[in-house]
C-alpha cells in the first residue's frame, strides 16, 4: 500500500466518535478499486477502535460519485468486483456492531447512493442531493440500493428515483424520509458529531443490542420482527441488573429534563 492510498480514506477518532472521510476530492471522491479497498479498511478500524459511534462522511464537493467510470471504462476494473458470491450479500464494507451515521455533504450518486443506504441514519447539508445513475450508465446496483431505498422511501418512489435516474436534493430527501435532519453545510459535521455523542452517552451495550435488533427486524415479517424483539428483550435482561439503572439514573432524568424543558 503507498501513501498516497493510504490517504484515500481518513480516519479520526476523538471523544470515542470514529470519523471516517472518503478523501478523494480531485474525483468527487469516486470509487476506485483502491479507495474501496481503503473504505473497508478504515471501517474495520473504526469498529475496532476506542469509539461508541462512526460517521462516514466526504471530503467536500461530493459525499461521493459512485464508481470511477474512468477506471471502468479503461478496463481497470470488473463491474461485478467486490460483490462477493451468491451466498451472501455483499457489502461496501464488513457490517459492524456500531451505528453508522452518514454525514452528506454533498452528491451520493449511484455507488455513493449506495453507500449512504447502508448507513443507520443519514443527516444531510444543504448541498446534498441523491441519484441512481445505474440505468443511465448500464449497470445494476450490487451494493444493495434495490432493497434498501424502497425500504427508505417506499416502492414506487424508488422505482421512480431508479428508472428515470433524476436526482432527489436534500429538502425532497427530508419529506420523504430517506434522510432525519437537513443543516446548513457549515453545521453539518457538528451536527453529527451531537447526535452522535447522544449515543455514545448511552449504554454502549444496550446501543448495540437494539442496533442489532433493529437491523434484524428490518428484514423481517411484523409478526417475526415482534417475537425477535422479544426473544432479544428476554436474553438482553439477564444481563441488567437494577443496580446498573441506579447508577446512572440521575443523570438521565437530568438530561431529559432539559430536553423537554
Amino acid at each position: 500500500m503507498t501513501s498516497a492510498e493510504s490517504e484515500l480514506v481518513l480516519l479520526d477518532v476523538t471523544e470515542r466518535i470514529a470519523t471516517v472521510t472518503l478523501n478523494r476530492p480531485q474525483a468527487r471522491n469516486a470509487l476506485s478499486v483502491a479507495l474501496q479497498r481503503q473504505l473497508r479498511l478504515q471501517m474495520a478500524a473504526a469498529e475496532s477502535s476506542d469509539s461508541d459511534v462512526i460517521i462516514l462522511t466526504g471530503t467536500d464537493p461530493a459525499f461521493c460519485a459512485g464508481l470511477d467510470l474512468k477506471e471502468l471504462g479503461g478496463g481497470g476494473r470488473d463491474v461485478g468486483e467486490g460483490l462477493g458470491n451468491d451466498d451472501a450479500p455483499a457489502t461496501p464494507w464488513t457490517i459492524t456492531t456500531k451505528p453508522v451515521i452518514g454525514a452528506i455533504n454533498g452528491v451520493a450518486i449511484t455507488g455513493g447512493f449506495e453507500l449512504a443506504l447502508q448507513c443507520d441514519f443519514l443527516v444531510a447539508s444543504e448541498r446534498a442531493a441523491f441519484g441512481d445513475t445505474h440505468t443511465r450508465v448500464g449497470v445494476l446496483p450490487g451494493w444493495g440500493l434495490s432493497v434498501l431505498l424502497p425500504q427508505a422511501i417506499g416502492m414506487r418512489r424508488a422505482a421512480e428515483m431508479s428508472l428515470t435516474g433524476n436526482f432527489m436534493g436534500a429538502d425532497e430527501a427530508l419529506a420523504f424520509g430517506l434522510v432525519n435532519r437537513v443543516v446548513t453545510h457549515a453545521d453539518l459535521i457538528a451536527t453529527a458529531r451531537a447526535v452522535a455523542a447522544d449515543i455514545a452517552r448511552n449504554n454502549g451495550p444496550a446501543v448495540r443490542t437494539l442496533l442489532a435488533s433493529y437491523r434484524a427486524i428490518h428484514t423481517m415479517t411484523v409478526h417475526d420482527g415482534l417475537l425477535h424483539e422479544r426473544r432479544v428483550n428476554r436474553e438482553y435482561a439477564s444481563t441488567f441488573t437494577p443496580a446498573d439503572l441506579e447508577r446512572t439514573r440521575d443523570a438521565i432524568m437530568e438530561r431529559g429534563r432539559k430536553q423537554v424543558g
